[in-house]
Parts: structure tokens; C-alpha cells; sequence
């Protein structure tokens, strides 16, 4: 077994097996401790956790090969529908100790579980608030470089927008993970994605776009620029 780094993202790894598979992992800012059950290896004095593509929609886009990674080093990240703070928690591992993390989640029962990630890692930040209601919390969030969204409403293209309006410093990226059944349920989703991009296209560059299936059936994720 051997710890390389992706080739072309610099915060994210893959960790080859001894039986010639490979998964992605990231390296791990608080060592000795799991989020959702995920494994943990231990390579040149250094941990990292691998990282479920079937469990998080920003995995599933890296292996998709997704045009670029915004979320580095140091970044501050708005992360939108953070539930229990799975993908959030690989997104706070990619930024470090010198980045920060807002996790907005509407619903007490995930939040319950994404406390408890956050106690643990300092660089996230949990806020029980509805990220259509930018006002209820645009005092507690500073410019970010980018903002990570994944909200399964049937609004989820307006609520991303109203953000970036708020908090997305010029030149930052968007990432919207966006599910095309809480929509519509009667359009293909492949006219739901052109719809939605023609919205986006009014006020964000779109870099790129990724189909997520066979990790997310009827998502697509979309990297996009102010």
C-alpha cells in the first residue's frame, strides 16, 4: 500500500491498495478520528481518510474529472446544506487549519450529528439556519472563495444565487451539486440541467459540468465563477 497525491489536485490523495485499487482519500486534520464510518490509513507518519464518492456528490465529481478543485489550502468556504457533515468534513481536511468552513443546515436532526463533527475540527463552523434566508445570517459569515451547495429544493438555483450575491468575493468559485428530481419530476433531467444553466449563465461562468452517475442518479454538479 502507498499514499500518492491526485495529479491534479494538491490536497487530495489517492491511496493505492495492494490489490492495484485505488480510492481517494484526504489527509486527515484531526488523526484517530472518523466522521461516517470511513477508513482510516496511516502512510509515512501521516493519516488520511478515504473518501466515498457513493457517499459524497464532491468525490463522485473528482472522479468524474471535474475541470478544477477551488477548494484549497487556506480557502473559506459557505457549504449550503451541510447535513451531518460528511462531504464537510473532507472539505475542512482540504482547506486545514488555516481555512474555514460555514455549514449552513436547516434541519435540527442532521445538525445534532454535524455538532459533533465540528466540535472536533476548529475550522468548521455549524449554523442551524435556512440558506434561502440569507439575511438570517449575513452577519455571521465573512467573503468566502467559494461556495459549496447541495440542496435537494426545487428553488436550489435561486438559493445558490442569493448567496453569491452575498458572500462570494469577486473572482470565487461556485460549486452546486444540483438534483434534478427536486425540480421537477416530469422533465428529463437532461433538460432540467440545461434550464437551470441557462439561470446560472445570467450571473456565473460555468467552468464545467459533470453527470455524477453511476455514484448520484439524476445529479449533476456544476463548477462555476464569479
Amino acid at each position: 500500500m502507498r499514499v500518492i497525491p491526485h495529479e491534479k489536485f494538491p490536497s487530495v490523495y489517492w491511496i493505492e491498495l495492494d490489490d492495484e485499487t485505488r480510492k481517494l482519500a484526504t489527509k486527515n486534520l484531526v488523526p484517530g478520528t472518523q466522521v461516517y464510518g470511513e477508513k482510516l490509513v496511516r502512510f509515512k507518519d501521516v493519516e488520511y481518510r478515504t473518501w466515498d464518492p457513493y457517499r459524497s456528490k464532491l468525490a463522485a465529481a473528482i472522479l468524474k474529472d471535474i475541470k478544477d478543485l477551488p477548494i484549497v489550502e487556506g480557502a473559506k468556504v459557505l457549504y449550503l446544506g451541510a447535513a451531518s457533515g460528511t462531504t464537510a468534513s473532507h472539505v475542512s481536511d482540504l482547506v486545514g487549519a488555516g481555512g474555514s468552513v460555514y455549514c449552513v443546515e436547516i434541519s435540527s436532526r442532521p445538525l445534532r450529528d454535524l455538532l459533533l463533527v465540528c466540535n472536533k475540527r476548529a475550522n468548521m463552523i455549524p449554523l442551524l439556519t435556512d440558506a434561502a434566508r440569507v439575511e438570517s445570517y449575513c452577519s455571521l459569515v465573512e467573503q468566502v472563495d467559494v461556495i459549496y451547495q447541495d440542496i435537494a429544493q426545487p428553488e436550489q438555483t435561486d438559493i445558490l444565487l442569493a448567496n453569491v450575491r452575498a458572500f462570494l468575493r469577486d473572482g470565487g468559485h461556485a460549486i452546486l451539486a444540483l438534483k434534478a428530481r427536486s425540480i421537477d419530476v416530469t422533465k428529463k433531467p437532461i433538460d432540467i440541467f440545461r434550464d437551470e444553466m441557462e439561470k446560472l449563465e445570467q450571473e456565473l461562468k460555468v467552468v464545467d459540468v459533470k453527470i455524477l452517475e453511476p455514484y448520484d442518479k439524476d445529479h449533476a454538479m456544476f463548477l462555476l465563477r464569479l
